[in-house]
């Protein structure tokens, strides 16, 4: 079957753009503000929610590194679907936090965008997404020869 070179340029650049976002953010939460930084200063002033205090140090100081490791992972097309799945936990966790403080708030300049990324990655299929390391492997252990290329 003929794939569509434009799809796989179309995933490539969706791919590299949501994982520089999310890699970036990790990167700089990790290495310049620090993972516990990050819990203190992002996750602890819902202290006055429900949420028990020992969650909000676990996952305010897990979410940069699964932004970081995740959004490498994004960027080289290497095990995505996986990568994607931890990636979009990550913004649940973020929309229900910012629903907790408050209902009514806007989403259109953070989630959105990263969202509509994610779910359209996701949505194609990974054959399709000619320039990717899954692509590799999975050529490689079906012997599966490159597909001609079409427009």
């Amino acid at each position: 079957m003929k794939r569509n070179l434009n799809r796989s340029w179309a995933l490539l650049f969706a791919r590299l753009v949501l994982g520089l976002i999310f890699f970036m953010a990790g990167f700089w939460k990790v290495f310049q503000l620090g993972p516990l930084e990050h819990a203190r200063k992002y996750f602890l002033p819902f202290s006055d929610t429900f949420l028990p205090v020992w969650s909000l140090w676990f996952v305010g100081a897990t979410i940069p590194l699964i932004e970081l490791l995740a959004g490498a992972l994004v960027i080289l097309g290497l095990r995505t679907r996986d990568a994607l799945i931890a990636l979009g936990c990550v913004l649940v966790v973020v929309t229900f936090g910012h629903l907790l403080h408050d209902p009514l708030y806007t989403f259109s300049g953070h989630v959105i965008p990263r969202l509509a990324l994610l779910l359209f990655v996701l949505w194609c299929p990974r054959e399709d997404d000619r320039f990717s390391l899954d692509y590799l492997r999975l050529r490689r252990s079906e012997k599966v020869p490159a597909p001609p290329d079409s427009i």
